[in-house]
């Protein structure tokens, strides 16, 4: 009895310093952002470091490159540095962040000139997103992450955005400038050749 007396009290005091040190972690973001609001450049060296890591994964992840994702960073923390007064408390600073370290991979590989979506919108008829398209339990997260790599831009965007940042329909066809209706198509379509793709490789493993 002595002994869940105890564990109930060590439990709770983790608890509650968990709470603590979120509230201290969030505190010191908010003064780091209201400093970089003043132009204080070791304010935004400090808020650089804190994330630059987690950015360059996420870039890294739409433009394959290292040296590239590095650019996208560099080039998205210039604009977070630039429009920081636009930032309010609606949203978290890292998910704010995101979307704009996002948008500038997308902007990379749009001037880029490779392939983007183009669907004509008048021959769309909306698709059920919850279609059947269950993968193999053996199949992996990175067999995943992989496939959706060797998909088509137009494809791949939509998906990555969708199903790995979790961004919906409506913040997709901002982020993409399209449609709701082109989002869901190409997420079906998308999802349909990831599956093809990847039991095409399961099988292939096989023998």
């Amino acid at each position: 009895m002595e002994t869940l007396f105890l564990f109930i009290i060590f439990a709770t005091q983790r608890y509650f310093y968990r709470i603590y040190n979120n509230q201290t972690k969030l505190m010191q973001i908010k003064n780091l952002i209201n400093a970089c609001k003043k132009n204080d450049a070791k304010a935004q060296m400090q808020l650089y470091d804190k994330y630059c890591k987690a950015m360059y994964n996420i870039a890294l992840k739409y433009v394959n490159k290292t040296d590239i994702a590095e650019d996208v960073v560099q080039e998205a923390f210039i604009k977070v540095f630039k429009k920081i007064d636009t930032f309010n408390a609606n949203v978290t600073f890292g998910a704010w962040l995101k979307r704009i370290v996002i948008n500038q991979a997308i902007d990379y590989l749009k001037k880029k000139k490779l392939e983007t979506i183009s669907i004509d919108e008048h021959i769309i008829q909306l698709t059920n997103e919850t279609t059947d398209w269950n993968l193999e339990a053996k199949t992996s997260v990175e067999e995943i992450i992989n496939g959706i790599n060797k998909l088509p831009l137009k494809y791949k965007l939509v998906l990555q955005l969708f199903l790995l940042e979790g961004y919906d329909h409506q913040e997709i066809s901002e982020i993409l400038s399209i449609s709701e209706v082109a989002s869901r198509t190409q997420l079906l379509r998308g999802k349909n050749k990831l599956k093809e793709l990847l039991n095409k490789n399961n099988y292939a493993k096989e023998y």
